[in-house]
This record gives C-alpha cells, structure tokens and sequence, in this order.
C-alpha cells in the first residue's frame, strides 16, 4: 500500500523567523516527536501590524523566539487552528505580552460524545483551558495591517480544526488537516474520519495554490498531494474491509496485517486510525459490530 510522496526535507531552523513568502515568517518550536515532526510551526503574518497563527506549546524558548521575531511589532491577533498541546497553550503568554486577541473555532471538544467505560486516548493532549477571545465561524474574516483571515473549517483531526486562508495570496494555512511529511492523525473520540475525509473535499474544490501546514514544510503542489491523501484513505477503508473478509475480527488482528511494516510502538496510534475508518464504514452500512464500535469491539462485513 503505497503511501502519498511525503517530503521530509525540511530545516527548522530553530530560535528564528525564516520568510517563507512575503509577508509570511515562520518560527518553529524545538518539540520534535513521531506527531510533531521537527516541532510546530507558528506563523507570523503581516508587516508593522502582525497576526500570529498557531503561537505553540508552553515554552520559554519558542517564547522567547517568537517575541525577538516579532522585534517590537504590534501583534492584533492570535490565530489557533485546534485546540493540541503543541499549538494553542502559549497563546495565553503571548496575548498577555501583546494584548492580541485569541481567535480559533472554539474550546475544544471530542468529535462525539465518550462511550460507556471509554477513555479518550489523547486527552493528555487536548488544551481544554484555551478559551477564544473570538469564536471564528466559517468564511468569517479578520483583517489587519496589510493581511486578513478568513476561517476555513477543516474538523477531522480535531472537531474544533480550523484553517485559514490568506486572502487575495492563494494561500492557506492547514493546520494539522494537511502536512507535506506525514498524514493527520484521526484518532476517536477527537477526531472523525467522515468529517475528515469531507475536509479533505472542501480543500480539494478550493483549488488553493499553497498550503502552510502546522508542521514541517510547505504543500508546493496542493491539487495533487490532495487527492494522493484522499487515495491513501480510501485504500486503507479497502484494507480493512479486504481483512474483515478474510477473516480478521478484531482491531488488533487488522493493525498486525496492514500495519506489519511500521514500528510497532506505533500500533496504537494505528489501532486508533483504523477505528476511525471502521465507525466512518459502520456509519455506511459496510460493516457491523457487535455493540458501539470501539478498539476492544468485533467486525463483520453486511
């Protein structure tokens, strides 16, 4: 199962701004991880009158860098694509050395509610204190010196995930929605593989010309790579519908097939994204389960 061609080239260059269009700087916070990449970029958008988007994780480091690229600018806006860790936790230091205002497309929250006896995998994860100043809602648009904003609600990787387009440049800010090294992470209850797969469309008809993911480098080439996500999904749907019909029933029986080429530390985000895909394919009507779907559950084909 080949996946999309990811590029992993990519310089973080750490503790400053690197200009990656006009008007656009990048700083990229030193948490680099298996979901992180290199670290998560913030975004610095404007000239003498600046928006940041995706300020990043509590640390004084990146703190401290972001305020020595800002070089005395005036911030108005902080942006936050979702509500993770690495994203939105230091927009509270930055809004308080700024005075900017938070904006993103609300508190966070899981894509449905937590079944019986179910424990949500990734709330160590979740910054559930950020509380935007501004509650974004889609084709909202915010403007400043030179530069305005508009939301494009992407839920998927988080129910509350939203990009942002650079109005009048063709370019977009993706988020975690759509990276140019890896696939997103769809793991429930956060995140929903329906409403990933129908982001994943709406970006596809935009026709945006660059997309400036959350990590790792940009996507040069957005029509292309989008539909090379779209296809890796959809192979893996036909991947786990293939090992139900061959006689697996189990989560854990599909992660060991599909997955046997990955690290096995790794198996358990795995297990997470095929059970994405399974209550998106029980939604369908494809398969059954025997009770609500979840990791400990067991599958037939209808």
């Amino acid at each position: 199962m080949q996946s999309p061609a990811f590029d992993l080239a990519f310089e973080p260059a750490y503790g400053r701004a690197v200009p990656v269009v006009s008007g656009v700087e990048r700083v990229t916070a030193e948490n680099p991880g298996p979901f992180t990449f290199y670290g998560t970029n913030s975004y610095i958008v404007g000239a003498s009158s600046v928006a940041v988007i995706d300020p990043g994780p509590e640390d004084e480091a990146h703190f401290q860098a972001l305020m020595a690229a800002l070089a005395g600018r005036a911030v108005t806006h902080i942006f936050v694509s979702h509500t993770h860790r690495d994203h939105s936790p230091l927009a509270g230091r930055l809004q308080a050395a700024t005075g900017a205002v938070t904006v993103g497309q609300g508190r966070h929250r899981p894509a449905r509610p937590l079944r019986d006896g179910e424990i949500n995998p990734f709330a160590e994860s979740s910054d559930i204190s950020f509380v935007p100043d501004i509650t974004i809602g889609d084709g909202e648009s915010l403007s400043g010196d030179g530069w305005a904003l508009s939301a494009v609600l992407t839920p998927g990787h988080t129910a509350n995930h939203a990009a942002f387009a650079l109005e009048g440049r063709d370019i977009l800010f993706s988020g975690d929605h759509v990276m140019a090294w890896s696939t997103s992470i769809v793991a429930p209850p956060d995140g929903s593989m329906a409403d990933y797969m129908a982001s994943l469309a709406r970006l596809m008809a935009r026709g945006d010309g660059l997309l400036l993911p959350g990590h790792g480098g940009p996507v040069t080439e957005p029509a292309a790579f989008l539909q090379s996500l779209k296809a890796h999904r959809l192979r893996r749907e036909r991947a786990i519908l293939a090992r139900i019909r061959a006689g697996d029933r189990a989560i854990t029986e599909m992660v060991k097939a599909i997955y046997r080429d990955t690290d096995p530390k790794l198996h358990g985000a795995a297990a997470l994204s095929v059970l994405a895909h399974i209550e998106d394919l029980v939604e369908r009507g494809e398969i059954a389960a025997d009770g609500p779907p979840s990791l400990a559950a067991t599958y037939r084909l209808l």
